[in-house]
C-alpha cells in the first residue's frame, strides 16, 4: 500500500501525463462535514474571490486520487458562514472564520499548520510601508495559479452611473474628488447632479486592496461608504440595488456567476452589471475574461499562499502542496483543474507562471 501511495503522489507531482478523472459537484465548506477533515489534509481559508473554484480544486482533486488513498486531501472553508470554524482534526479550536484574502494571509501568522495549510488571496504580497502599515510576513510565499481582473459594477438597469469610466474618473470617485455624476463632467447636462454612493467591501477584503491600488490610492475618502455587509463579489446585498451605487467586482467571479452557473444562494450578481474602464470591456465577445482587460493596470493574479518553511518541507504535507499548487502540480499541469479555471471565468497563466512564488520584500 505504501509503495502504491508513494507512486500516486509523484504521479500528482508531474501531472502532464495523467488521466482526468470525472468530476464531482464543488462543495461549500468541506465536504467531509460533520466530520472534519484529517490532520494530514491540506485546509485553506481565506478570499471571497476564489473560494468557489478552490471548492471545485477540492472536489476534482480528491476524486483525482481516489476513494482508496492515504494521501492528503484538499479541503477550503468558504470566506463567510458559521462565525467559529475548526479547520481540521486536532485544529485549534474554534477560531474566527478568515473573511477576505488579509484575514486568510493573517491566519497563516496566528496558527499553525495544524490548522491551516494555505490562504486563498485575490491580492499579492503586500511590502511594509516605511512609518506605516506593515507588510505581509516575509515567510509567506504566494504561489501564483490564474489571471483574474476587476472593474466596477454598477445596476443593471436604471443606474445613474455611465457605463463607461475612465481610471481617472474612478480616482476621482474613490477619493472623493467628486461626489455627483453630473461633477464628472460639469458640461455633460446629461449626467444626473445625485450624489454618488461608492462602496468597497469589507477591509480585509483583497479585491478591495487590489482595486484602491489599481486607481494608486493608499485608502478610499471619507465620502465612500465601507459596509460590513457588502460581501465582495455579490450583487444580491440590497443596498447595491440603488440607481446610484458603484462597487469594485472581480470579472471571473462575474463570468462563473453569469454565464457560467456557478451563482447561489446570495453568491449571485443580482441586479448588478460589470463595466467597462477606460472604454475597455472586461468581458469579451465569448464570455470570458477580456485578454486586454486583464493585461491592463486592472488584471491581476490571484494566488494560495503558504509558509515557505512547508513549502519546502519533504514531509507528507509540504510534498502535497507542491503536488497540489507547485508549477508541476495537479492545479497547474491537470486537464480538470485547468478546465475548472477557466470554467470559474479566469485566464490560465503562462508555462512557468502557474505555481511560481513571490513574497513580501520588505
Amino acid at each position: 500500500m505504501r509503495k502504491t501511495a508513494a507512486k500516486l503522489l509523484a504521479a500528482v507531482a508531474i501531472a502532464t501525463s495523467v488521466a482526468t478523472v470525472a468530476t464531482g459537484t464543488a462543495v461549500a465548506d468541506p465536504s467531509t462535514l460533520p466530520t472534519l477533515p484529517l490532520a494530514q489534509d491540506i485546509v485553506g481559508v481565506g478570499s471571497d474571490t476564489t473560494q468557489a473554484v478552490l471548492n471545485q480544486f477540492s472536489t476534482d482533486y480528491n476524486a483525482f486520487l481516489g476513494a482508496g488513498s492515504t494521501l492528503p486531501r484538499l479541503y477550503s472553508w468558504d470566506a463567510t458562514g458559521s462565525a467559529t470554524i475548526q479547520t481540521k482534526v486536532g485544529a485549534t479550536t474554534p477560531f474566527n472564520r478568515p473573511n477576505g484574502s488579509g484575514a486568510g494571509i493573517a491566519s497563516l501568522t496566528s496558527v499553525s499548520k495544524t490548522t491551516v495549510d494555505f490562504a486563498r488571496s485575490s491580492r499579492g504580497p503586500k511590502n511594509s510601508v516605511p512609518g506605516g502599515a506593515p507588510g505581509d510576513p516575509l515567510s509567506d510565499l504566494f504561489v501564483a495559479f490564474a489571471k483574474d481582473a476587476v472593474s466596477y459594477a454598477t445596476k443593471t438597469t436604471g443606474s445613474n452611473a455611465p457605463i463607461n469610466l475612465s481610471k481617472a474618473d474612478l480616482v476621482k470617485i474613490y477619493n472623493c474628488d467628486v461626489t455627483t455624476w453630473r461633477g464628472l463632467n460639469p458640461a455633460d447636462l446629461t449626467l444626473p447632479t445625485t450624489t454618488i454612493k461608492a462602496y468597497l467591501p469589507q477591509a480585509s477584503s483583497g479585491t478591495r486592496s487590489f482595486f484602491l491600488q489599481a486607481l494608486g490610492l493608499a485608502n478610499a475618502g471619507a465620502c465612500v461608504t465601507v459596509n460590513p455587509t457588502v460581501q465582495e463579489n455579490q450583487g444580491t446585498d440590497p443596498i447595491l440595488n440603488d440607481a446610484d451605487a458603484i462597487v469594485p467586482y472581480s470579472v471571473a467571479h462575474y463570468i462563473g456567476q453569469v454565464y457560467n452557473g456557478h451563482g447561489a444562494g446570495t453568491d449571485q450578481a443580482g441586479n448588478l452589471t460589470i463595466r467597462s474602464i477606460d472604454g475597455i470591456a472586461p468581458v469579451a465577445a465569448d464570455n470570458t475574461l477580456s485578454l486586454s482587460f486583464s493585461n491592463s493596470v486592472f488584471g491581476r493574479v490571484v494566488y494560495n499562499v503558504v509558509r515557505d518553511t512547508e513549502w519546502a518541507a519533504t514531509d507528507t504535507q509540504g510534498t502535497a502542496l507542491r503536488a497540489i499548487f507547485g508549477s508541476n502540480g495537479w492545479v497547474c499541469k491537470n486537464a480538470t483543474a485547468i478546465a475548472d479555471i477557466k470554467s470559474y471565468g479566469f485566464r490560465t497563466l503562462p508555462v512557468g507562471a502557474c505555481g511560481s512564488t513571490t513574497r513580501a520584500t520588505s
